[in-house]
């Protein structure tokens, strides 16, 4: 056996105790929720009183040429506050003729970039697709790019609240060869 192979387990043991040591202490006779209030930013409390709860919502799907047929489906979604308050873990499960939909959706600040960060995974594709973004006033707008089977996508999530407790969120999607066209709404109520 090398050297270097006998160096691995003792380099990877090294760096967990590093990565330990920096690592600040656990917050000892506090909840989580105190921890969580102490830690979030201003961006993250307005993000959690637009989502936190659990919501019952129905996704209305546009005839596109991504949805050639339309539709619709009823699913429910619980979004919650992660590790100290600095992000909003949100599961979401929904229904339709095609099929059940499972996903779960990632979002936090990100001071850098002074933007929202989504990762939204989900059991109808692999990997996960990163959006970024904003208020733009009192609507929360998250775009995002990929390229399916060669073609550039671009989506725009829209999303507002228009009642008390209901919100509407609004998925836009264009190509290259194609404009900007509404492709889904959801209307969500949240739950007492």
């Amino acid at each position: 056996m090398s050297s270097a192979a006998l160096l691995r387990p003792g380099f990877s043991v090294l760096l967990c105790f590093f990565a330990l040591w920096g690592t600040p202490r656990a917050n000892v006779g506090k909840t989580a929720e105190q921890d969580a209030e102490q830690k979030a930013s201003p961006e993250m409390d307005r993000l959690k009183k637009l989502y936190v709860g659990s919501w019952d919502y129905t996704e209305t799907y546009t005839k596109t040429p991504f949805t050639p047929q339309g539709g619709s489906d009823t699913g429910v979604y619980t979004s919650e506050p992660g590790p100290g308050g600095n992000s909003i873990v949100n599961r979401f499960h929904s229904h339709s003729a095609l099929g059940d939909f499972e996903g779960l959706l990632v979002m936090t600040w990100d001071p850098k970039e002074k933007a929202y960060k989504s990762y939204v995974f989900g059991n109808g594709f692999p990997g996960c697709v990163v959006q970024t973004g904003q208020f733009e006033g009192d609507v929360l707008v998250f775009r995002s790019e990929f390229a399916v089977e060669g073609q550039k996508m671009k989506l725009r999530n829209v999303t507002r609240v228009s009642g008390v407790g209901k919100i509407v969120s609004e998925q836009y999607i264009a190509t290259q060869e194609s404009p900007e066209v509404l492709m889904m709404r959801v209307d969500a109520k949240k739950r007492p």
